[in-house]
Formats: C-alpha cells, sequence, structure tokens
C-alpha cells in the first residue's frame, strides 16, 4: 500500500476515537496530548507563554545529554496499522532530524511506566529521516494487531501530530456479547467509498459516541444534476443484520430527504434491506430490519444530498465469521 494510499484509512490513534498519549519522558515545551488532536495544528507567531512560544503539538527539552525521547498512544481503537505520518509543522529549527515507531499488543489497562520499559515492543518504523515543518509519511507491513504505538524522536524536538492510519481488529473476547455495530470503526466496519466528502469525511459516522456537532459526520455538497449520494461501508464481518440507525442530529437545513439501504451477499449480490424511506432533520431513526441473509457490506443511498452524524448497522456475527475474526 502506497503512501498516498494509507492516508485514507481511518486514524486509528484520535483522540476522538479514544485514543490517548499515555506517556512521555518528556514535555518542556508543549504537551504531549496535542499529538493525537483532529485537524491540522495552528500556530500563532509571537506567542508567548511562560515556557516560550506556544505550540500546537509536543515539543521537548534540548538534550544535554545523550539519548532521545518517547511518547506512547494507546490507539482509540487496536488494529492492523498500515501506515504512519509523523507532521512536524510549524517546527522549523525544534524538529527531530530522526524518529522511529514502535507497537505493542497487550490487554486490558496497563500501568504507562511499565509498558514504556516493556521489552516485548516490536518496531514497525525503522530509525528514518523527517522533514521539518512536513508531513512525514511512512508505510508499515505487518498484519499484525496492536494496542499501542510509541513513538521516539532523536534526539529531541517538537511534532504537531501523530497519525496511525490502519484497519480496526476487534477484541474477540467480545463477539459474543450480543448484537454488535457491525459498522462500527471500532468494530472492524470501514467506509469503503462514497459518492462526495466535499465538507466532511464519511469515516465520521462510524466513529463511537454521539456527535457533537454537524462538523463531526459526514456532508456532501448540493447537489445540481438528478442523482444522489451514497456511502458504502465494509462490516466488521459477514452477519445478519436486525436494524440500522441513521442519525441526522445537527443537520437542520441540510440533512438528506430520503434513505435506502442495501447489502452485499458473501456471493457478491446487491439485496434491499431497507427500501426508500423519508428521513427527518436532527433525527436518531431507528429502522428494523427483516432478512435473514447474512451481508458483508452495506450501501446507504441518500436522496438528494445532505449530511448524516451516525451511522450504526446492528447485527450478529455468522460462525464463519467469528472464525475469521478470531483467527486474526
Amino acid at each position: 500500500m502506497s503512501t498516498t494510499e494509507f492516508t485514507l484509512l481511518p486514524d486509528l490513534a484520535l483522540r476522538t476515537l479514544g485514543g490517548a498519549v499515555i506517556w512521555a519522558n518528556d514535555e518542556a515545551f508543549a504537551e504531549r496530548e496535542a499529538l493525537i488532536r483532529p485537524g491540522k495544528a495552528g500556530y500563532q507567531p509571537a506567542t508567548f507563554g511562560h515556557k516560550g512560544q506556544v505550540y500546537d503539538g509536543w515539543e521537548t527539552r534540548r538534550r544535554r545529554v545523550a539519548g532521545h525521547d518517547e511518547a506512547i498512544v494507546r490507539l482509540g481503537v487496536p488494529g492492523v496499522v498500515r501506515g504512519v505520518v509523523v507532521d512536524t509543522a510549524w517546527f522549523k529549527g525544534n524538529y527531530p532530524p530522526e524518529i522511529s515507531v514502535e507497537a505493542i499488543s497487550v490487554d486490558g489497562y496497563p500501568d504507562p511506566v511499565d509498558l514504556a520499559g516493556s521489552g516485548e515492543w516490536t518496531t514497525i518504523v525503522e530509525r528514518s529521516t523527517v522533514q521539518g515543518d512536513s508531513e512525514n509519511p511512512f508505510s508499515v507491513v505487518s498484519e499484525d494487531r496492536w494496542t499501542h504505538v510509541k513513538l521516539t524522536i532523536y534526539p529531541d524536538g517538537g511534532v504537531a501530530r501523530f497519525r496511525v492510519h490502519g484497519e480496526a481488529r476487534p477484541d474477540p473476547r467480545f463477539l459474543d456479547a450480543g448484537p454488535l455495530d457491525l459498522a462500527a470503526l471500532e468494530n472492524g466496519g470501514r467506509v469503503t467509498d462514497c459518492s462526495n466528502m466535499f465538507y466532511s469525511s464519511p469515516q465520521n459516522i462510524l466513529f463511537p459516541g454521539r456527535a457533537a456537532s454537524m462538523g463531526d459526520g459526514w456532508e456532501t455538497a448540493r447537489r445540481r444534476d438528478d442523482g444522489n449520494d451514497w456511502v458504502q461501508v465494509q462490516l466488521a464481518g459477514e452477519g445478519v443484520l436486525s436494524f440500522v440507525e441513521i442519525d441526522t442530529s445537527y443537520f437542520l437545513g441540510n440533512s438528506p430527504g430520503e434513505g435506502a439501504l442495501t447489502g452485499r451477499t458473501p456471493e457478491g449480490e446487491w439485496i434491499e434491506l431497507l427500501p426508500r424511506t423519508t428521513l427527518r432533520p436532527d433525527t436518531r431513526h431507528r429502522f428494523p430490519i427483516d432478512s435473514e441473509v447474512p451481508v458483508t457490506d452495506v450501501r446507504l443511498d441518500i436522496f438528494p444530498d445532505g449530511g448524516l452524524a451516525r451511522l450504526r448497522v446492528f447485527g450478529v456475527l455468522t460462525d464463519a465469521a467469528r472464525a475469521v475474526i478470531s483467527g486474526r
């Protein structure tokens, strides 16, 4: 997968997905939490605080002894990492000349200091050169499921954002706990295609929790033709669906007028799951699905255009899907 392709995958470390920077050996100038904030880093020149120029990123002190600095990110959604981006935006004379990235998979919520000292870390990006004030992408070749990643900078300096793009892999221990949201990013669902993402990314509709504003959802441009917009989602696995939730919260004058849901069977046939149905503005709609046919993907068509806050697709995985996920 090329460096331009992996950035289309979700950022598994993102704060809005539940990611957290749980440890750093130093954050003398700027806080570590900024690494996983959504959006681009900002900057205002000649803005000084008690620690000097204010940076929207993680910045360590100037080293006077040998060594390097590190920060550990607990992924909001564990999964397979396809690539990382070390963004040094606005760090020009104070960026680290080299970085490396390691990953680990652990159960539960270990003590951050103990995790930092673990000998089980696996290198997924070898020590590499980076440029200042730049997005530095690195592809990752590994099929392992990771829960935490560690960014190491040599010897010190500042990083604005750390993006960890990949594919979610659910914890097999929770597969039989009841009906799952098979479209949820945290369970392994992901957007594979859409007609338009003029205002915001369609991946947002698979994020956990309720949207906090219209900006947390997916919104298309206004259509000036006879077509309609749509989004296609690969489910966590093959499953039999029970109901779908189409949430237009916060979309008032720009919600879709109608919606329809189809599903793709393991044989590749598309079947109707929800006929074309009226949708209301600022409403959390729930519709039962009357079908026993397993599907692997769904496509939501909205008519003619507009925005959604969230899409939930609840169902039960088939035995074949459980076996695939448990064996990863």
